[in-house]
């Protein structure tokens, strides 16, 4: 019945994981704050009475959640509680963890060494090209690749991961039925049978801003290091630096100055103090770059200054 509950309150508008985290904490689970009366639940900070009457409103009549756990289960789609014990470790210390993954395909101990690849939609081919190969050397070398199933450079390192004959996880920004973009569908099922597909958002949820900017956090939170392989200005690969930098992952960058390719938002993590990968993949000691991403502490980017 736990995850039923968590259904319940992970389809409420309005309820970030945030503030879910503040009232299971305080209410002791899920289906304790299903019971908590709106008086109560309005104690919480960011609780409005709106939220807390729709809580209220979720918990009179759980059946269609329960219908939509069968549902999803024939499916092949799996739940996982912020409070399981094979919840995955490097997410459960975040302040912003999702208390609710959805996923397809399969978690694994091994994938506690990830690093994340990550870069502009529109890559360049010599940008798809390093992400791919990065990714099929590192994957080789027993590290889950982590990306956010967007077309260019994720797109490529998901591939990447496959040809390696490593793992891959790729983390939504939709619902676990709504792939985008809509041409990684054989990518999907790859994935789910290499790796797992993960979201914290609802089935039916469509791509928006806020929720491929969200899923930046579960990318670089699910790695020990990110390395963004090519980014413009405005590139949400620059999200996800930030967020390694305030979760303390290591971060990596690929310095492409004296080539063909325009990526100003690795520059601008280099000069910020990034480490620098070469754009030659032939100099690339992909040894050695594995054994410092295996080794990597969250102080090892904690003084970063990114932005």
């Amino acid at each position: 019945m736990g995850r039923v509950h968590y259904l319940a309150l992970n389809h409420l508008t309005g309820l970030g994981p945030k503030t879910l985290r503040r009232l299971i904490e305080r209410f002791g689970g899920a289906a304790e704050v299903l019971a908590a009366a709106p008086e109560v639940l309005v104690e919480t900070p960011r609780v409005t009475p709106a939220l807390a009457e729709a809580i209220k409103q979720a918990a009179a009549d759980l059946t269609p959640f329960e219908e939509l756990l069968l549902t999803l289960e024939e499916g092949g789609v799996w739940l996982l509680c912020w409070e399981d014990e094979n919840y995955p470790v490097p997410l459960r210390s975040l302040p912003d963890a999702p208390l609710l993954l959805y996923g397809r395909g399969q978690l694994s101990e091994g994938d506690t060494d990830a690093v994340a690849i990550v870069g502009s939609r529109a890559a360049s081919e010599a940008g798809g090209r390093w992400a791919r190969r990065a990714a099929v050397e590192l994957a080789s070398r027993g590290l889950t690749v982590v990306s956010g199933f967007a077309r260019g450079v994720d797109t490529a390192a998901h591939w990447g991961a496959l040809e390696g004959g490593g793992r891959t996880l790729a983390v939504l920004g939709t619902g676990i039925d709504r792939l985008h973009p809509l041409e990684n569908g054989e990518l999907a099922e790859r994935v789910a049978a290499q790796g797992a597909l993960l979201t914290e958002f609802p089935p039916g949820t469509p791509p928006t801003v806020g929720t491929l900017m969200a899923r930046d956090r579960i990318v670089s939170g699910l790695s020990r290091a990110v390395l963004v392989v090519e980014a413009g200005l405005s590139s949400g690969s620059l999200d996800t630096a930030r967020r390694a930098r305030e979760q303390g992952r290591g971060l990596y960058a690929v310095d492409w100055q004296g080539t063909r390719v325009d990526s100003p938002g690795t520059a601008q993590l280099l000069s910020a103090g990034a480490c620098s990968l070469p754009a030659d993949l032939e100099a690339v000691d992909f040894d050695a770059l594995a054994e410092e991403i295996v080794a990597s502490r969250p102080e090892d980017a904690a003084q970063l200054s990114l932005f």
